[in-house]
């Protein structure tokens, strides 16, 4: 049998295109991806893997996330955190099914209605103070069922942290889920960033998942260090309806999985998620401490897990925008979002503190 060719190198290297040494506050998505998991990836390239997740790479994942969430917990590794939502929620419903969700939920701001578009589903949002759904907010939305008039609700969907950076603790999650069950809908909780709730918690992800009846979530990586890829995690099995097939059809189906696999192993096999959380939590809280000592700068919530949502002169924020990036979260109330990620120092925090202190006191 022939030798195979030898692999040709381009004679033109790639080359950095920005500036390691900028950083910023906008979004733990800015960060790039933790050395770890870098090395993950290059420990699974080289040869030929199954594709499609009939890789050993896949198959001991499944493993991993039992160690994480129980015996049943199933993963299905995807490409991103919309994908994800999207493809967990329809395998929750009917055609004519709805998911009731905070006002400020990611699937109902941030994914530029695809729920509604791809999946083909009805948001019934409820407007919360802190982020956080109750039993009483959920009953808002939660009647109807025999009416053909109305999309039928039949998911209720939280976020673990909450889009406006809040926690929601176990006992709040197991009132939510069994209130959900007690009236026939299923539980889905959106955990881009789950990582950072158990950190602030301190306590294992399954006690405010699959320990409290959650049935399916989805579980964040790119956020907490991956390169790519997040996971839906199915709890309870007898919730779902054709996972692998609307994968495919959602276009979440990754012919390499090998390489998304990879990386929520090295992520979860032992405790780079918790690291890196903690770590990121632990910035936002020295932000947080520097920044009440500014006055005129007003912190709106909690700062329970990576992000300080504060409120300060419109004109300030412009001017430390071109300092810092970092983005408006209500730009006519003067509200913004400061994020820290797994990489954030020290320095970066006390740099950002001194230059809005900086603008506090120009005229």
């Amino acid at each position: 049998m022939a030798d195979a060719p030898p692999v040709k190198h381009s004679t033109t290297a790639a080359r950095r295109h920005h500036d390691p040494a900028v950083r910023g506050f906008a979004s733990d998505n800015y960060a790039g991806a933790h050395p770890e998991i870098l090395a993950a990836i290059a420990l699974a390239n080289g040869g030929h893997q199954v594709a499609y997740g009939g890789d050993a790479y896949t198959d001991h994942l499944q493993r991993v996330m039992h160690s994480h969430f129980g015996p049943t917990a199933e993963a299905f590794p995807v490409f991103n955190g919309t994908g994800a939502n999207v493809t967990a929620l329809q395998a929750l419903t009917d055609r004519w099914g709805a998911v009731i969700c905070a006002e400020s939920a990611h699937i109902n701001v941030d994914e530029g209605g695809a729920p509604e578009r791809m999946g083909g589903l009805k948001l019934l949002t409820v407007p919360t103070p802190d982020g956080k759904l109750t039993p009483e907010l959920i009953d808002r939305q939660a009647w109807g069922w025999e009416d053909e008039h109305r999309a039928m609700p039949q998911v209720v969907s939280i976020t673990q942290n909450t889009e406006l950076g809040t926690v929601y603790t176990p006992a709040e999650i197991r009132a939510i889920v069994a209130h959900a069950h007690e009236r026939g809908m299923k539980v889905h909780l959106d955990g881009a960033r789950i990582a950072n709730a158990a950190a602030s918690l301190d306590t294992p992800m399954r006690t405010f998942t699959n320990a409290v009846g959650v049935d399916v979530l989805t579980f964040g990586g790119t956020k907490n260090g991956m390169l790519f890829g997040e996971a839906i995690v199915v709890l309870n099995p007898d919730a779902v309806s054709h996972m692998k097939h609307l994968r495919k059809m959602s276009m979440q189906l990754a012919s390499k999985m090998r390489f998304v696999s990879v990386q929520l192993e090295a992520l979860l096999a032992q405790d780079l998620w918790l690291r890196n959380a903690r770590h990121s939590n632990s910035m936002a809280q020295r932000l947080a401490a520097g920044v009440r000592q500014i006055d005129g700068v007003e912190i709106l919530y909690p700062v329970q897990a990576n992000a300080v949502f504060a409120r300060l002169p419109h004109a300030v924020s412009l001017r430390l925008q071109e300092r810092f990036r970092f983005y408006f979260w209500d730009e006519t109330a003067g509200d913004v979002r400061w994020m820290c990620s797994f990489d954030t120092t020290e320095d970066d925090v006390d740099a950002f503190v001194q230059a809005l202190k900086e603008e506090m006191a120009r005229p």
